[in-house]
């Protein structure tokens, strides 16, 4: 690292520093036509950034790999650090006022794929009203969601967070409970839904990892039950689909089982047992806590979540 942090302090007045920007991106697609896309030039512009790139560094920085490009080992040592470094640039030229109605660039959030589908058009009404020029990139936190805020790899994360580290800043969006969703016609609804005929019935559950149990079945443990999860799929789209040709049925956040309802292919019923609630939660890392933009930021996002639950609360 002493190597590189030398040759940025000697050849800085040499440097054209838009290639950090679209280094950046080459690291994070690890495709060269993607990486060309996000930075909004044509693919052979991309590949002359690269190839700059490979002489400034002296490294492949992507290498062939067994289905396209892997980072090279001198590539993934430099991705931390240039996180940090265009973080910096960011902030330092964030010290001027943010007018959203003029901002451009994209907005990059961590959101699991249920939370996204609710929240998301409410989002980006916000967006078309006060920021249209800003773009949006809705991407899962999988495990590892602190530390892309940590690096600088996302402006903000939707999520269920119980326990944040130093340095990560959290405040409550809303409050979500668990209602169980079924196609219109399922022969289930000719009885009132109990205990014993919830657990008898064939179960979606929607994982992104496809590991571990869910939310519904930790609860179902303490009781000593259990239920047939017959399916797990990675996103709630899927799951929609499944259970509108089929007898499966899923458990999943009122918000998202009443959009579903709205569709009049499904029926929400309230699970014969209580789930309790759970809040989702915004994150983001205290050194966007004073920059104008991430003000905005969260002053849109937390106005979202408002008028997602305001609907709800319509709705219900």
């Amino acid at each position: 690292m002493s190597y590189i942090v030398d040759m940025l302090e000697v050849d800085i007045r040499q440097v054209d520093l838009n290639l950090l920007v679209a280094l950046e991106a080459l690291l994070d697609e690890r495709n060269v036509t993607r990486a060309a896309h996000r930075l909004g030039m044509s693919q052979p512009a991309a590949s002359r950034a690269l190839g700059r790139l490979r002489t400034l560094f002296s490294d492949a920085l992507l290498a062939d790999g067994p289905g396209g490009y892997v980072l090279s080992a001198r590539a993934e040592q430099l991705r931390p650090m240039l996180r940090r470094i265009l973080a910096g640039i960011g902030e330092m030229l964030e010290a001027s006022p943010f007018d959203p109605a003029t901002a451009t660039g994209r907005i990059r959030l961590l959101m699991p794929d249920l939370q996204a589908a609710a929240l998301t058009p409410h989002l980006l009404a916000r967006l078309a009203r006060e920021a249209p020029c800003l773009d949006l990139d809705i991407v899962a936190p999988g495990t590892n969601g602190i530390e892309a805020l940590e690096q600088g790899a996302a402006d903000a994360m939707v999520a269920l967070i119980e326990e944040a580290p130093a340095g990560i800043r959290r405040r409550r969006l809303y409050d979500e409970e668990l209602v169980t969703l079924m196609r219109a016609q399922h022969p289930a609804l000719a009885e009132k839904l109990t205990l014993d005929r919830f657990l008898a019935l064939e179960h979606i559950v929607v994982s992104v990892t496809g590991v571990g149990p869910a939310p519904v079945d930790a609860v179902l443990a303490q009781m000593g039950r259990t239920r047939r999860v017959k399916l797990r799929v990675p996103n709630f789209f899927a799951a929609v689909e499944i259970a509108a040709r089929s007898d499966l049925v899923m458990t999943l956040p009122s918000s998202l089982a009443r959009a579903a309802a709205e569709m009049r292919r499904f029926v929400s019923l309230p699970p014969p047992f209580d789930l309790g609630r759970f809040t989702m939660s915004l994150a983001w890392h205290a050194r966007q806590q004073d920059a104008p933009r991430h003000i905005w930021l969260r002053h849109a996002i937390v106005a979202a979540a408002a008028d997602m639950s305001s609907r709800t609360e319509a709705g219900s």
